[in-house]
Protein backbone atom coordinates (compact mmCIF):
# COMPACT_ATOMS: atom_id res chain seq x y z
CA UNK A 1 0.00 0.00 0.00
CA UNK A 2 1.62 3.87 -0.96
CA UNK A 3 1.93 5.63 2.09
CA UNK A 4 0.30 8.90 1.59
CA UNK A 5 2.49 11.94 2.14
CA UNK A 6 0.31 13.28 5.49
CA UNK A 7 0.22 9.86 7.19
CA UNK A 8 0.62 10.42 10.96
CA UNK A 9 4.19 8.61 11.96
CA UNK A 10 6.82 7.64 15.14
CA UNK A 11 10.36 7.47 14.06
CA UNK A 12 11.83 8.10 17.58
CA UNK A 13 11.58 7.70 20.97
CA UNK A 14 13.57 7.83 23.95
CA UNK A 15 13.73 7.40 27.62
CA UNK A 16 15.65 8.58 30.44
CA UNK A 17 16.13 7.96 33.84
CA UNK A 18 18.21 9.41 36.27
CA UNK A 19 19.07 7.94 39.63
CA UNK A 20 20.39 11.01 41.81
CA UNK A 21 22.25 10.31 44.60
CA UNK A 22 21.20 13.67 46.13
CA UNK A 23 21.16 16.83 45.37
CA UNK A 24 24.30 17.96 44.09
CA UNK A 25 23.72 15.54 40.89
CA UNK A 26 19.78 16.36 40.70
CA UNK A 27 18.31 17.91 37.36
CA UNK A 28 15.08 19.30 36.58
CA UNK A 29 12.69 18.15 34.35
CA UNK A 30 13.39 19.72 31.40
CA UNK A 31 16.91 18.62 31.44
CA UNK A 32 15.62 15.15 31.86
CA UNK A 33 13.20 15.82 28.93
CA UNK A 34 15.97 17.18 26.95
CA UNK A 35 18.33 14.11 27.49
CA UNK A 36 14.81 11.88 26.40
CA UNK A 37 14.62 14.08 23.25
CA UNK A 38 18.29 13.90 22.06
CA UNK A 39 17.94 10.11 22.96
CA UNK A 40 14.64 9.82 20.28
CA UNK A 41 16.46 11.86 17.73
CA UNK A 42 19.50 8.97 17.95
CA UNK A 43 16.75 6.33 17.67
CA UNK A 44 15.31 7.90 14.67
CA UNK A 45 18.66 7.65 13.19
CA UNK A 46 19.51 12.07 13.56
CA UNK A 47 22.38 13.21 14.02
CA UNK A 48 20.97 16.28 15.73
CA UNK A 49 17.72 17.48 17.60
CA UNK A 50 16.17 18.65 14.49
CA UNK A 51 14.09 22.30 14.61
CA UNK A 52 10.26 21.51 14.77
CA UNK A 53 6.98 23.19 14.61
CA UNK A 54 5.89 22.28 17.98
CA UNK A 55 7.00 20.53 20.99
CA UNK A 56 4.39 19.34 23.31
CA UNK A 57 4.73 18.54 26.89
CA UNK A 58 2.78 16.62 29.16
CA UNK A 59 1.89 18.70 32.78
CA UNK A 60 4.07 18.28 35.49
CA UNK A 61 3.87 18.54 38.93
CA UNK A 62 7.43 18.75 40.41
CA UNK A 63 8.33 21.88 38.59
CA UNK A 64 6.24 25.31 37.43
CA UNK A 65 7.73 25.98 34.30
CA UNK A 66 5.00 28.19 32.81
CA UNK A 67 5.97 27.31 29.70
CA UNK A 68 7.66 24.16 29.96
CA UNK A 69 8.13 23.41 25.98
CA UNK A 70 10.00 26.90 25.51
CA UNK A 71 12.49 26.33 28.18
CA UNK A 72 13.47 22.48 26.56
CA UNK A 73 13.48 24.54 23.26
CA UNK A 74 15.92 26.79 24.70
CA UNK A 75 18.20 24.15 26.23
CA UNK A 76 17.82 22.37 23.04
CA UNK A 77 19.04 25.36 21.37
CA UNK A 78 16.67 24.36 18.88
CA UNK A 79 13.60 26.54 16.69
CA UNK A 80 10.14 26.15 17.92
CA UNK A 81 6.65 27.54 15.91
CA UNK A 82 4.63 26.38 18.66
CA UNK A 83 5.03 25.26 22.65
CA UNK A 84 1.86 23.81 23.85
CA UNK A 85 1.15 21.73 27.20
CA UNK A 86 -1.56 19.06 28.01
CA UNK A 87 -3.91 19.13 31.04
CA UNK A 88 -4.17 17.22 33.86
CA UNK A 89 -4.11 13.21 33.59
CA UNK A 90 -2.74 10.29 32.88
CA UNK A 91 -4.48 9.75 29.77
CA UNK A 92 -2.05 13.10 28.32
CA UNK A 93 0.29 10.80 26.55
CA UNK A 94 -2.04 9.12 24.83
CA UNK A 95 -4.50 11.55 23.95
CA UNK A 96 -1.23 13.87 22.98
CA UNK A 97 -0.47 10.73 20.11
CA UNK A 98 -3.52 11.29 18.82
CA UNK A 99 -4.33 15.09 19.04
CA UNK A 100 -1.01 15.10 17.11
CA UNK A 101 -2.15 12.37 14.75
CA UNK A 102 -5.07 14.13 13.45
CA UNK A 103 -2.98 17.30 13.60
CA UNK A 104 -0.43 16.15 11.03
CA UNK A 105 -3.04 14.70 8.84
CA UNK A 106 -4.75 17.87 8.55
CA UNK A 107 -1.75 19.22 7.41
CA UNK A 108 -1.26 21.53 10.43
CA UNK A 109 2.06 20.11 11.80
CA UNK A 110 5.01 18.59 10.08
CA UNK A 111 6.87 17.46 12.82
CA UNK A 112 6.75 17.85 16.75
CA UNK A 113 8.12 16.71 19.68
CA UNK A 114 6.16 14.89 22.79
CA UNK A 115 7.52 14.74 25.87
CA UNK A 116 7.62 14.83 29.58
CA UNK A 117 9.17 14.25 32.90
CA UNK A 118 9.18 14.51 35.99
CA UNK A 119 12.15 15.21 39.24
CA UNK A 120 9.67 14.07 42.51
CA UNK A 121 12.65 12.03 43.84
CA UNK A 122 14.92 15.55 43.80
CA UNK A 123 11.86 17.68 44.69
CA UNK A 124 10.99 15.51 47.69
CA UNK A 125 14.66 15.24 48.75
CA UNK A 126 14.84 19.09 48.22
CA UNK A 127 11.78 19.63 50.85
CA UNK A 128 12.86 17.70 53.18
CA UNK A 129 16.29 19.44 53.28
CA UNK A 130 14.77 22.93 53.07
CA UNK A 131 16.54 23.49 50.19
CA UNK A 132 15.53 26.00 47.66
CA UNK A 133 15.81 24.95 43.96
CA UNK A 134 17.95 26.70 41.34
CA UNK A 135 15.43 25.71 38.46
CA UNK A 136 15.09 27.47 35.15
CA UNK A 137 11.87 29.09 34.08
CA UNK A 138 10.12 30.75 31.13
CA UNK A 139 9.22 34.09 31.12
CA UNK A 140 6.46 35.44 32.50
CA UNK A 141 4.92 36.48 29.74
CA UNK A 142 5.34 33.02 28.28
CA UNK A 143 2.18 30.92 27.62
CA UNK A 144 1.97 27.43 26.26
CA UNK A 145 -1.25 26.35 23.76
CA UNK A 146 -3.24 24.15 25.95
CA UNK A 147 -3.94 20.94 24.65
CA UNK A 148 -6.99 18.44 26.03
CA UNK A 149 -9.55 19.31 28.34
CA UNK A 150 -9.76 19.46 32.36
CA UNK A 151 -12.19 17.13 33.25
CA UNK A 152 -13.68 17.77 36.86
CA UNK A 153 -13.45 14.53 38.98
CA UNK A 154 -14.04 15.56 42.20
CA UNK A 155 -18.15 15.37 44.01
CA UNK A 156 -17.97 18.43 46.25
CA UNK A 157 -19.29 15.64 48.92
CA UNK A 158 -16.21 13.60 47.96
CA UNK A 159 -13.90 16.75 48.66
CA UNK A 160 -15.60 17.27 52.02
CA UNK A 161 -15.10 13.39 53.22
CA UNK A 162 -11.52 13.91 51.40
CA UNK A 163 -11.94 10.68 49.24
CA UNK A 164 -9.80 12.58 46.70
CA UNK A 165 -6.68 10.22 46.06
CA UNK A 166 -6.23 7.61 43.67
CA UNK A 167 -4.84 5.32 47.35
CA UNK A 168 -8.34 5.70 48.39
CA UNK A 169 -10.22 4.82 45.28
CA UNK A 170 -8.08 1.99 43.98
CA UNK A 171 -8.41 -0.20 46.91
CA UNK A 172 -11.78 -0.12 47.07
CA UNK A 173 -12.48 -0.88 43.14
CA UNK A 174 -10.29 -4.21 44.28
CA UNK A 175 -12.62 -5.01 47.15
CA UNK A 176 -15.37 -4.45 44.93
CA UNK A 177 -13.95 -6.88 41.69
CA UNK A 178 -13.08 -9.10 44.57
CA UNK A 179 -16.67 -9.24 46.26
CA UNK A 180 -18.05 -9.63 41.79
CA UNK A 181 -15.52 -12.43 41.46
CA UNK A 182 -16.86 -14.38 44.59
CA UNK A 183 -13.34 -14.65 45.87
CA UNK A 184 -12.32 -14.71 49.46
CA UNK A 185 -10.48 -11.93 50.82
CA UNK A 186 -7.12 -14.15 50.72
CA UNK A 187 -8.01 -15.53 47.08
CA UNK A 188 -8.12 -12.12 45.75
CA UNK A 189 -5.16 -10.53 47.64
CA UNK A 190 -3.10 -14.05 45.66
CA UNK A 191 -4.30 -12.99 42.36
CA UNK A 192 -3.60 -9.04 42.79
CA UNK A 193 0.00 -10.17 44.43
CA UNK A 194 0.73 -12.58 41.31
CA UNK A 195 -0.48 -10.02 38.64
CA UNK A 196 1.87 -7.55 40.23
CA UNK A 197 4.73 -10.38 40.69
CA UNK A 198 4.94 -10.58 36.93
CA UNK A 199 4.98 -6.91 35.92
CA UNK A 200 8.05 -6.67 38.38
CA UNK A 201 9.52 -9.35 36.48
CA UNK A 202 8.74 -7.32 33.01
CA UNK A 203 10.69 -4.62 34.92
CA UNK A 204 13.75 -6.43 35.94
CA UNK A 205 14.43 -7.02 32.13
CA UNK A 206 13.15 -3.57 31.03
CA UNK A 207 16.43 -1.01 30.64
CA UNK A 208 14.37 1.76 31.23
CA UNK A 209 12.57 0.90 34.55
CA UNK A 210 13.36 2.58 37.48
CA UNK A 211 13.38 -0.70 39.80
CA UNK A 212 14.35 -3.32 37.82
CA UNK A 213 14.14 -5.83 41.20
CA UNK A 214 11.86 -8.92 40.52
CA UNK A 215 9.95 -9.66 43.42
CA UNK A 216 7.73 -12.77 44.43
CA UNK A 217 3.95 -12.25 45.11
CA UNK A 218 4.77 -13.57 48.88
CA UNK A 219 7.01 -10.19 49.25
CA UNK A 220 4.62 -7.63 47.28
CA UNK A 221 1.25 -9.25 49.25
CA UNK A 222 3.57 -9.05 52.75
CA UNK A 223 3.67 -6.27 54.51
CA UNK A 224 6.67 -5.55 56.67
CA UNK A 225 9.56 -2.79 56.97
CA UNK A 226 10.05 -1.96 53.67
CA UNK A 227 6.65 -2.33 52.37
CA UNK A 228 4.14 -1.16 54.68
CA UNK A 229 0.34 -1.35 54.30
CA UNK A 230 -1.09 1.50 52.28
CA UNK A 231 -5.15 1.18 51.81
CA UNK A 232 -6.15 -1.89 52.79
CA UNK A 233 -5.58 -4.46 50.67
CA UNK A 234 -2.53 -2.91 49.00
CA UNK A 235 0.62 -2.61 50.41
CA UNK A 236 3.64 -0.14 49.43
CA UNK A 237 4.59 -2.26 46.55
CA UNK A 238 1.01 -2.82 45.17
CA UNK A 239 0.91 1.52 44.82
CA UNK A 240 2.37 4.07 41.75
CA UNK A 241 5.79 4.79 42.20
CA UNK A 242 5.82 8.33 41.64
CA UNK A 243 8.97 8.96 43.51
CA UNK A 244 11.15 9.01 40.68
CA UNK A 245 13.15 11.43 38.04
CA UNK A 246 12.72 10.32 34.79
CA UNK A 247 11.57 11.59 31.20
CA UNK A 248 10.41 9.96 28.01
CA UNK A 249 9.86 11.68 24.51
CA UNK A 250 8.60 10.89 20.99
CA UNK A 251 9.07 12.06 18.00
CA UNK A 252 6.68 12.52 15.43
CA UNK A 253 5.79 13.57 12.03
CA UNK A 254 4.25 13.50 8.28
CA UNK A 255 5.11 10.03 6.49
CA UNK A 256 6.72 13.02 3.82
CA UNK A 257 8.64 14.72 6.31
CA UNK A 258 10.23 11.38 7.81
CA UNK A 259 11.12 10.91 4.00
CA UNK A 260 12.65 14.51 3.54
CA UNK A 261 14.79 13.83 6.95
CA UNK A 262 16.75 10.65 5.41
CA UNK A 263 14.84 8.48 8.64
CA UNK A 264 14.96 4.70 7.45
CA UNK A 265 11.88 3.15 7.13
CA UNK A 266 12.25 0.49 9.64
CA UNK A 267 12.11 3.32 12.44
CA UNK A 268 8.44 3.97 11.29
CA UNK A 269 5.85 3.51 13.81
CA UNK A 270 2.04 4.32 12.44
CA UNK A 271 -0.73 5.27 14.79
CA UNK A 272 -3.76 3.30 13.49
CA UNK A 273 -6.51 4.97 15.73
CA UNK A 274 -7.51 6.31 18.80
CA UNK A 275 -10.18 6.91 20.90
CA UNK A 276 -10.52 8.89 23.92
CA UNK A 277 -13.85 9.13 26.68
CA UNK A 278 -14.25 9.39 30.36
CA UNK A 279 -16.59 7.64 32.73
CA UNK A 280 -19.26 9.51 34.81
CA UNK A 281 -17.05 12.35 35.86
CA UNK A 282 -17.74 11.54 39.87
CA UNK A 283 -16.95 7.97 41.34
CA UNK A 284 -20.11 8.89 43.69
CA UNK A 285 -22.00 8.62 40.12
CA UNK A 286 -20.19 5.34 39.18
CA UNK A 287 -22.88 2.30 38.61
CA UNK A 288 -20.19 -0.52 40.10
CA UNK A 289 -17.10 0.36 41.45
CA UNK A 290 -16.04 -3.55 40.04
CA UNK A 291 -16.84 -2.38 36.21
CA UNK A 292 -15.35 0.30 33.35
CA UNK A 293 -18.09 0.70 30.15
CA UNK A 294 -16.00 3.63 28.85
CA UNK A 295 -13.07 1.29 28.92
CA UNK A 296 -14.94 -1.12 27.34
CA UNK A 297 -16.39 1.16 24.65
CA UNK A 298 -13.30 3.03 23.90
CA UNK A 299 -11.43 0.14 23.27
CA UNK A 300 -14.00 -1.03 20.85
CA UNK A 301 -13.88 1.86 18.90
CA UNK A 302 -10.14 2.24 18.86
CA UNK A 303 -10.10 -1.49 17.68
CA UNK A 304 -12.89 -1.29 14.84
CA UNK A 305 -11.35 2.12 13.69
CA UNK A 306 -7.89 0.06 12.68
CA UNK A 307 -10.08 -2.75 11.14
CA UNK A 308 -9.06 -5.33 14.40
CA UNK A 309 -10.58 -6.88 17.18
CA UNK A 310 -8.76 -8.38 20.20
CA UNK A 311 -7.68 -11.31 18.82
CA UNK A 312 -5.52 -9.36 16.26
CA UNK A 313 -3.48 -7.48 19.31
CA UNK A 314 0.16 -8.89 19.98
CA UNK A 315 1.44 -6.33 22.27
CA UNK A 316 -0.29 -4.82 24.90
CA UNK A 317 0.23 -2.12 28.02
CA UNK A 318 -2.80 -1.54 29.89
CA UNK A 319 -2.50 1.71 32.29
CA UNK A 320 -1.07 0.45 36.17
CA UNK A 321 -1.11 2.16 38.78
CA UNK A 322 -2.43 -0.34 40.73
CA UNK A 323 -3.71 -4.07 40.65
CA UNK A 324 -7.72 -3.36 40.49
CA UNK A 325 -6.87 -0.78 37.52
CA UNK A 326 -5.25 -3.49 35.41
CA UNK A 327 -8.01 -5.85 36.44
CA UNK A 328 -10.49 -3.25 35.35
CA UNK A 329 -8.84 -2.69 31.87
CA UNK A 330 -8.40 -6.43 30.92
CA UNK A 331 -11.90 -6.71 32.45
CA UNK A 332 -13.38 -4.81 30.07
CA UNK A 333 -11.12 -5.56 27.08
CA UNK A 334 -11.89 -9.04 27.29
CA UNK A 335 -8.15 -10.03 27.85
CA UNK A 336 -6.83 -12.71 30.79
CA UNK A 337 -4.59 -11.53 33.38
CA UNK A 338 -2.31 -14.33 32.44
CA UNK A 339 -1.58 -12.39 29.66
CA UNK A 340 1.18 -10.36 29.17
CA UNK A 341 -0.33 -6.89 30.14
CA UNK A 342 2.66 -4.54 30.50
CA UNK A 343 5.36 -3.66 28.46
CA UNK A 344 7.21 -1.70 31.08
CA UNK A 345 6.79 -3.32 34.43
CA UNK A 346 4.13 -0.67 35.21
CA UNK A 347 4.29 1.96 37.67
CA UNK A 348 4.93 0.33 40.61
CA UNK A 349 8.40 -0.38 38.98
CA UNK A 350 8.97 0.63 35.70
CA UNK A 351 8.10 3.53 37.45
CA UNK A 352 5.36 6.55 37.88
CA UNK A 353 6.19 9.74 36.80
CA UNK A 354 2.34 11.11 37.51
CA UNK A 355 0.93 12.12 33.82
CA UNK A 356 3.73 10.96 31.65
CA UNK A 357 4.07 7.07 32.38
CA UNK A 358 2.16 6.61 29.29
CA UNK A 359 4.71 8.13 27.01
CA UNK A 360 7.07 5.51 28.49
CA UNK A 361 4.72 2.85 27.55
CA UNK A 362 4.69 3.49 24.08
CA UNK A 363 8.28 4.69 23.42
CA UNK A 364 8.41 0.52 24.82
CA UNK A 365 5.79 -0.26 22.52
CA UNK A 366 7.65 1.37 19.27
CA UNK A 367 11.00 -0.58 19.88
CA UNK A 368 8.73 -3.54 20.50
CA UNK A 369 6.60 -3.29 17.66
CA UNK A 370 9.84 -2.53 15.83
CA UNK A 371 11.22 -6.01 16.50
CA UNK A 372 7.68 -7.97 15.34
CA UNK A 373 7.24 -6.44 11.95
CA UNK A 374 3.51 -6.70 11.11
CA UNK A 375 2.41 -7.13 14.55
CA UNK A 376 0.02 -4.82 16.48
CA UNK A 377 -0.53 -2.94 19.33
CA UNK A 378 -2.51 -1.85 22.07
CA UNK A 379 -1.94 0.80 24.27
CA UNK A 380 -4.56 1.88 27.34
CA UNK A 381 -3.90 4.99 29.39
CA UNK A 382 -5.95 6.45 32.29
CA UNK A 383 -6.62 9.32 34.64
CA UNK A 384 -8.15 9.90 37.35
CA UNK A 385 -9.51 6.98 39.32
CA UNK A 386 -10.31 5.29 36.65
CA UNK A 387 -12.20 8.21 34.83
CA UNK A 388 -10.34 9.05 31.82
CA UNK A 389 -9.23 6.69 29.32
CA UNK A 390 -7.08 7.24 26.02
CA UNK A 391 -6.78 4.38 23.81
CA UNK A 392 -3.84 3.94 21.02
CA UNK A 393 -3.81 1.11 18.27
CA UNK A 394 -0.27 0.73 16.71
CA UNK A 395 1.78 -0.71 13.75
CA UNK A 396 4.59 -1.06 11.36
CA UNK A 397 2.23 -1.35 8.22
CA UNK A 398 0.60 1.87 7.25
CA UNK A 399 -3.17 2.48 7.76
CA UNK A 400 -4.86 3.62 5.05
CA UNK A 401 -5.45 6.76 7.58
CA UNK A 402 -5.42 7.50 11.30
CA UNK A 403 -8.68 7.46 12.60
CA UNK A 404 -9.84 8.76 15.85
CA UNK A 405 -13.57 9.11 18.08
CA UNK A 406 -15.22 9.29 21.11
CA UNK A 407 -18.30 7.21 22.86
CA UNK A 408 -18.99 9.81 25.04
CA UNK A 409 -22.64 10.39 24.39
CA UNK A 410 -23.15 6.09 24.92
CA UNK A 411 -21.34 6.29 27.95
CA UNK A 412 -23.03 9.58 29.42
CA UNK A 413 -26.53 7.54 28.56
CA UNK A 414 -25.60 4.93 30.74
CA UNK A 415 -26.79 4.36 34.30
CA UNK A 416 -25.37 5.99 37.08
CA UNK A 417 -25.89 6.11 40.71
CA UNK A 418 -27.65 9.29 42.81
CA UNK A 419 -25.33 10.86 45.65
CA UNK A 420 -27.63 10.97 48.84
CA UNK A 421 -26.91 13.96 51.02
CA UNK A 422 -25.44 13.11 54.13
CA UNK A 423 -27.70 13.84 56.36
CA UNK A 424 -30.60 12.00 54.39
CA UNK A 425 -28.72 8.92 54.04
CA UNK A 426 -28.76 8.22 57.96
CA UNK A 427 -29.75 4.53 58.83
CA UNK A 428 -28.85 1.35 57.42
CA UNK A 429 -26.62 0.96 54.08
CA UNK A 430 -24.58 -1.72 52.65
CA UNK A 431 -21.13 -1.79 51.80
CA UNK A 432 -20.55 -2.05 48.31
CA UNK A 433 -16.89 -1.30 47.92
CA UNK A 434 -14.19 -0.19 51.07
CA UNK A 435 -10.56 0.51 52.23
CA UNK A 436 -8.52 1.14 55.05
CA UNK A 437 -6.29 4.00 55.13
CA UNK A 438 -3.30 3.80 57.24
CA UNK A 439 -0.77 5.71 58.86
CA UNK A 440 3.33 5.83 58.25
CA UNK A 441 3.90 3.19 60.50
CA UNK A 442 1.50 0.77 58.58
CA UNK A 443 -1.60 0.92 61.78
CA UNK A 444 -4.73 1.00 60.82
CA UNK A 445 -6.46 4.59 60.76
CA UNK A 446 -9.71 4.98 58.91
CA UNK A 447 -12.02 3.46 57.52
CA UNK A 448 -13.49 4.51 54.22
CA UNK A 449 -16.56 2.82 52.57
CA UNK A 450 -19.10 3.22 49.59
CA UNK A 451 -22.95 2.34 50.44
CA UNK A 452 -25.91 1.44 49.01
CA UNK A 453 -28.95 2.85 50.45
CA UNK A 454 -31.92 0.59 50.19
CA UNK A 455 -33.33 2.92 47.49
CA UNK A 456 -30.33 1.98 45.35
CA UNK A 457 -28.84 5.25 46.27
CA UNK A 458 -24.70 5.80 46.91
CA UNK A 459 -23.73 7.13 50.47
CA UNK A 460 -20.09 7.63 52.09
CA UNK A 461 -19.48 6.03 55.58
CA UNK A 462 -15.86 6.60 56.95
CA UNK A 463 -14.73 6.19 60.61
CA UNK A 464 -11.19 7.17 62.57
CA UNK A 465 -12.44 4.45 65.55
CA UNK A 466 -9.15 2.84 65.24
CA UNK A 467 -10.81 -0.74 66.18
CA UNK A 468 -13.77 -0.36 63.47
CA UNK A 469 -10.48 -0.02 60.99
CA UNK A 470 -8.68 -2.72 62.25
CA UNK A 471 -11.72 -4.76 62.10
CA UNK A 472 -12.54 -4.22 58.36
CA UNK A 473 -8.73 -5.61 57.47
CA UNK A 474 -9.81 -8.71 58.48
CA UNK A 475 -12.49 -11.03 56.64
CA UNK A 476 -15.35 -9.77 53.80
CA UNK A 477 -16.73 -6.32 54.06
CA UNK A 478 -18.65 -5.89 51.05
CA UNK A 479 -22.36 -6.66 51.53
CA UNK A 480 -22.22 -6.10 55.41
CA UNK A 481 -25.10 -3.77 56.60
CA UNK A 482 -23.96 -0.74 58.25
CA UNK A 483 -25.01 2.02 60.03
CA UNK A 484 -24.79 5.68 58.97
CA UNK A 485 -25.36 8.50 61.44
CA UNK A 486 -25.90 11.73 60.05
CA UNK A 487 -22.46 13.02 59.67
CA UNK A 488 -21.86 9.68 57.57
CA UNK A 489 -19.87 7.98 60.54
CA UNK A 490 -20.04 4.20 60.00
CA UNK A 491 -20.37 2.03 62.65
CA UNK A 492 -22.09 -1.86 62.73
Amino acid sequence: MPIRPRTPVLVGAGQFLNHASGLADACDPATLMCEAIRAAATDAGLTKVPDVDSIRVVSLLSWRYGDPALVVAQQLGVAVAETAATTMGGNSPQSLVNETALAIQRGELDLAILTGGEAWQSRTRSRAADVELNWPKAPADAFPRVLGEDLEMNHPVERERGLVMPVQIYPMCETAIRAAAGRTVDQQLTVASELWARFSKVAAHNPAAWSRTARSAEEIRTPSKDNRMIGFPYTKFMNSNNNVDMAAALIMCSAAKAQSLGIARDRWVFPHSGADCHEHNYISNRWSFAETPAIRLGARDALRLAGLTIDDIEIVDLYSCFPSAVQLGAQSLGLGLDRQLTRTGGLSFAGGPWNNYVMHAIATVMHDLREHQGANALVWANGGYATKHSFGVYGTNPPASFQHSSPQAEIDALPRRELADVAAAQGQATIEAYTVMHDRQGHPETALAACLLPDGRRAWGTSTDVATAAAMCEGEWVGRTAELNDEGTLSF
